[in-house]
């Protein structure tokens, strides 16, 4: 039919309404407030102070071990290793070292007195298993050929006949000789009354050394 002349077409597809969109519900809460801030640091807190307990803890146990097996720290008392130490020099010394290594001439060591092992002295090694040792007015000769010992000394006039030092023992003197209780009295030493070699003369640090 049609209507004033004008044709009219039916579009059925542009008829069809489009569904309605769906609709999302969305909830957006408010931040859930901190009520316990204050419970969380002191939580923290104890929480670092165990970790600082138990690191200090597990150093103080190393530093222990490392004292008692490893090093040790000796302090000098008098004057018989003048001029290499002084009264109140503090020395690292190393406990193992002989374990591992044998004893050298002119070794620094840390020993117990073959007279009293309840005191420790400190002295220099320059006589070794197996070699003669002599002294003629306070030089030092080793199987009849003087040593030129290549560190300060204070001399003196001592004379000491000729001996073997046996197997496991060594000859000991200190630098200041005059004064030094040492081999010349109390005799050889043996290997097992050395306690460690002196490494480090490390307080006062004007007077820091390696040995």
């Amino acid at each position: 039919m049609t209507a004033s002349g004008t044709d009219t077409t039916f579009d059925r597809e542009a008829a069809v309404e489009a569904p309605p969109e769906p609709i999302v519900a969305t909830t957006s809460l408010p931040p859930v407030p901190d009520v316990f801030p204050f419970e969380r640091e002191r939580a923290a807190d104890r929480s670092f102070g165990r970790r600082f307990l138990r690191d200090l803890g597990r150093g103080v146990v190393a530093v222990v071990l490392l004292h008692l097996f490893v090093v040790q720290i000796s302090v000098v008392r008098g004057s018989s290793m003048q001029p290499s130490l002084v009264d109140g020099d503090r020395l690292i010394v190393d406990r193992i070292a002989y374990s591992m290594v044998d004893v050298d001439r002119y070794d620094v060591v840390v020993m117990r007195n073959p007279r009293d092992t309840s005191v420790d002295y400190v002295k220099r090694v320059v006589g070794l298993p197996g070699e003669r040792i002599s002294l003629q007015r306070g030089r030092l000769f080793v199987d009849g050929e003087e040593v030129e010992t290549p560190i300060d000394l204070i001399r003196d006039s001592t004379s000491m006949p000729e001996i073997i030092v046996p197997d496991g023992h060594f000859f000991v003197l200190g630098d200041n000789r005059p004064v030094s209780c040492d081999s010349r009295e109390f005799g050889l030493v043996q290997h097992e009354l050395i306690k460690g070699k002196v490494r480090v003369r490390f307080w006062p640090l004007t007077r820091l050394a390696l040995f």
